[in-house]
């Protein structure tokens, strides 16, 4: 019988096999569709622009349910179907469409299996890191794998992949989360309360601030997930290469979660939150110059703290601001902002940057790294976040 965190981090592996071969290859799926890179980067922006509206209304909808899993089934299954429309012609505009339903979806399962693996976590005493460790593992053997097929495949393999890995997540939802209640007492609550619990988020100036803050640093790597296989193609870089560049970064993310915890916690999230902006400004600004390939390896290591220390940060500063209450609907509004439409806005603007400025577009990542710097130190201010 495998225990709790392994199960976890095996629905986790379910999630990510998906999301680490179309993060990188769905645009160029889409390039190979003869989109332009202002039509792949308006046609991933859609989804993320209106995830701060759909994350939250799919939360409201999934404490609706008895158990936390069983929405996550409901999904998983759902979105299977979406992608294997997707490989019907339906031009720009269908495509569009059925990848908005697909990604609004797909990309609300990994919060809402954070609200069950942070509380067990807390209640089994287990870190968090290491189930969610085990997903970034899988997302890395999906970027040098499905790179490594593109070396001789079609990128129609690209669809097959994900198409596969949405019915996987939605089978083992069943078979691999426990059955957890929404609620402790086994009751559904009614969608008034519900409703109520968002609002209180939504007024919450530290939990915004926080939110914010996180979510400008998070979603300055839209560039980087739209473009950089693009990127790295002009110059020179081979697709095969591609995942393992990727996957170098997602590896020094693995280790960071798995055997960094006391770390961590000594530095605690506000630290964590300030020390992945100021690595995400030095990343970006340096991938702007198009660096040797030599230089792209060290500066993919970054994303321990661009992206693991900042996710990480978001996640305890949110637990922290809300209340078991609204624990759903407070980690949905994160996802949303981070992969939403903070992150919509600078993929929607990513297109045009790099149809014109290749590379360079990287610049813009950077000044948003900025503000959510300014908006993390903001965050001192906030005394519930103070130590006890």
């Amino acid at each position: 019988m495998l225990s709790l965190p392994v199960r976890l981090g095996l629905y986790y592996s379910a999630i990510f096999i998906g999301t680490g071969a179309s993060s990188p290859y769905m645009p160029v799926w889409f390039h190979h569709h003869g989109l332009s890179g202002a039509q792949i980067g308006l046609i991933l922006s859609l989804p993320m622009l209106a995830r701060a509206l759909s994350a939250p209304m799919l939360a409201i909808w999934a404490d609706s349910f008895r158990l936390r899993r069983t929405p996550l089934i409901v999904m998983g299954l759902g979105v299977a179907v979406a992608y294997a429309l997707m490989a019907l012609p339906l031009g720009f505009a269908g495509w569009a469409v059925v990848w908005f339903a697909a990604s609004s979806a797909f990309s609300t399962l990994s919060p809402l299996t954070d609200v069950i693996v942070l509380s067990r976590a807390r209640r089994d005493g287990f870190n968090y890191g290491w189930p969610r460790g085990i997903g970034s593992a899988a997302f890395i053997v999906a970027n040098i794998v499905m790179g490594a097929v593109l070396t001789w495949g079609s990128p129609e393999l690209v669809l097959v992949w994900i198409t596969a890995a949405a019915a996987l997540a939605g089978l083992a939802a069943r078979w691999l989360l426990p059955a957890d209640p929404v609620h402790e007492d086994g009751a559904a609550v009614r969608a008034q309360d519900r409703f109520a619990g968002l609002g209180e988020l939504l007024r919450d100036p530290g939990f915004m601030t926080a939110t914010l803050a996180a979510g400008l640093i998070q979603s300055a790597h839209a560039f980087y997930y739209g473009f950089s296989t693009l990127a790295w193609k002009q110059q020179g870089i081979p697709e095969s290469l591609t995942g393992v560049l990727w996957g170098v970064g997602v590896g020094a993310e693995v280790a960071f979660m798995w055997f960094f915890e006391p770390w961590r916690r000594r530095v605690g999230p506000r630290n964590l939150l300030v020390l992945g902006g100021v690595a995400a400004v030095i990343r970006w600004t340096a991938l702007a110059f198009a660096p040797p390939l030599w230089l792209v390896f060290p500066l993919q290591t970054l994303h321990v703290l661009s992206y693991a220390a900042t996710f990480l940060a978001s996640l305890q500063l949110v637990e922290r601001l809300s209340t078991p209450r609204n624990a759903s609907a407070a980690q949905a509004i994160n996802s949303a902002l981070s992969g939403g439409v903070l992150s919509g806005l600078a993929t929607m603007a990513s297109g045009p940057l790099f149809d014109r400025f290749g590379a360079q577009g990287y610049f813009l990542m950077s000044a948003m790294c900025v503000a959510g710097l300014i908006g993390a130190l903001r965050l001192y201010g906030v005394r519930r976040l103070d130590p006890a």
